[in-house]
């Protein structure tokens, strides 16, 4: 009998660059380092209200530089990631409450599917994500109309306060619970230490983050 999967947490904002490369950096490894990953959509709006932080695209110095450290950190994971001309809009107007309600409710009533369809938010507009992940017409008009109940709002922000408890200031958040202790990891930079606290490290500390096939690029 193999060893039994520890539990690593990830909550995630789809608003978030960071989360996506996070995201598909621990997709790809949860078989190979045997973790049972549980996948946390949770609300970045939320958790810098709690904390008092601010989104590092709203100071120019760090919108600055993360666009370049985006695109090369992209290049290097393999995730395509590409800046919406509306980015700054979209984090001071729209927001992404909707948007994670959304995935809260897949979440609830669907959760095979909801690794798909958060990554297809991040790739596409987000009303067109269910449809691409193979969620048929009904069940995404479904989802939809439930975002406004309150089941799932409640759901959402008690995972969003599930990550504050952790310490969380801002996503991606990754929660690793390893024999009998809590670590809390924020950022998509922590996957080295990660792979040290699992026993996961490579000779010479090599982490080939960039060896596995991403699973969506066709």
């Amino acid at each position: 009998m193999g060893a039994v999967p520890r539990t690593l947490e990830l909550f995630y904002d789809v608003l978030s660059p960071y989360s996506w490369l996070g995201f598909e950096v621990l997709c790809r490894y949860k078989n190979i380092w045997n973790i049972n990953l549980q996948l946390r959509p949770t609300l970045i709006a939320g958790i810098m209200k709690d904390s008092g932080n601010k989104p590092p695209a709203l100071l120019p110095r760090k919108a600055q530089y993360l666009r370049n450290d985006i695109r090369l950190l992209g290049q290097h994971v393999q995730v395509p990631m590409q800046f919406p001309k509306d980015f700054f809009s979209v984090i001071l107007e729209k927001g992404s409450l909707s948007a994670m309600r959304f995935l809260t409710a897949v979440n609830m009533e669907h959760p095979e599917m909801l690794e798909k369809v958060s990554r297809e938010l991040w790739m596409r507009v987000w009303s067109r994500a269910a449809e691409k992940a193979g969620m048929s017409t009904e069940q995404a008009q479904g989802l939809l109309e439930e975002i406004s109940t309150p089941k799932v709002k409640n759901k959402l922000k008690e995972t969003t306060e599930a990550a504050c408890k952790y310490g969380a200031f801002g996503l991606p958040v990754t929660v690793a619970h390893l024999d009998g202790q809590t670590h809390m990891l924020f950022g998509s930079d922590r996957m080295e230490l990660l792979a040290h606290l699992l026993g996961k490290l490579q000779v010479h500390g090599e982490l080939p983050l960039t060896l596995v096939p991403p699973p969506f690029i066709s």
